[in-house]
């Protein structure tokens, strides 16, 4: 006896596909919307950090975070709210240090002048600012990070590479490895440059240092 076999229709696989396609690119729409989101809110840390700077310098005529008069500008009423920096015209210290240096002390200023929002107690578990990714964010002399020349420079880290891509797109060469933002990755007690021997990996994370 002849049976009939019930199947796929050549339309029936044709509308199949077409829907497949388009959540495809649904997603992968909707996952390039995302990244492009990321990549504005960091760059945001980029520019609004050296504008801060500026605002501090035209009220106090002094680094934030290098002020050696802080708690006369910054405590009235109190003598401790804050520690003195050295006024040595830079910001000592390490982009990432995690208490004690100007470069720690330097959001306390920013925020006890009301130039930024955010925790004034460096205890506070808050206190570190972070980027829109999760990575702290952070500043110190230039000069001595990847090479990027200037008296000072904003680090932000664990940003995959293709986002590096992006950012560097928006705010400097296209070019992770030259101009006035670079990135790195972790190395020996030092960040190692991005070059032909230490390629910039698109799903890994780096270190992104740009001169303010």
């Amino acid at each position: 006896m002849n049976t009939k076999q019930d199947g796929f229709t050549l339309v029936e696989i044709a509308i199949v596909l077409l829907v497949v396609s388009l959540l495809l690119g649904g997603v992968m729409k909707g996952q390039e919307l995302i990244d492009s989101a990321k990549v504005k809110n960091l760059g945001q840390d980029f520019r609004s950090i050296p504008a801060m700077v500026h605002a501090y310098q035209d009220k106090y005529r002094a680094l934030p975070g290098d002020d050696r008069n802080a708690r006369m500008h910054l405590c009235p009423g109190s003598s401790e709210c804050t520690a003195l920096g050295n006024g040595n015209g830079v910001i000592d210290g390490n982009w990432d240090d995690s208490s004690g240096s100007e470069s720690v002390r330097f959001w306390q200023h920013l925020r006890l002048a009301n130039v930024a929002s955010g925790s004034t107690d460096p205890d506070d578990a808050g206190f570190l600012p972070r980027n829109a990714v999760g990575g702290r964010v952070g500043v110190q002399r230039g000069g001595t990070v990847l090479g990027i020349p200037g008296a000072m420079v904003v680090c932000s880290d664990a940003i995959v590479g293709k986002l590096v891509r992006q950012l560097d797109i928006a705010l400097d060469d296209g070019n992770p490895a030259t101009g006035s933002m670079r990135a790195g990755t972790a190395g020996e007690g030092a960040l190692v440059p991005i070059s032909a021997t230490n390629p910039l990996d698109d799903s890994a994370s780096h270190t992104v240092c740009a001169s303010l």
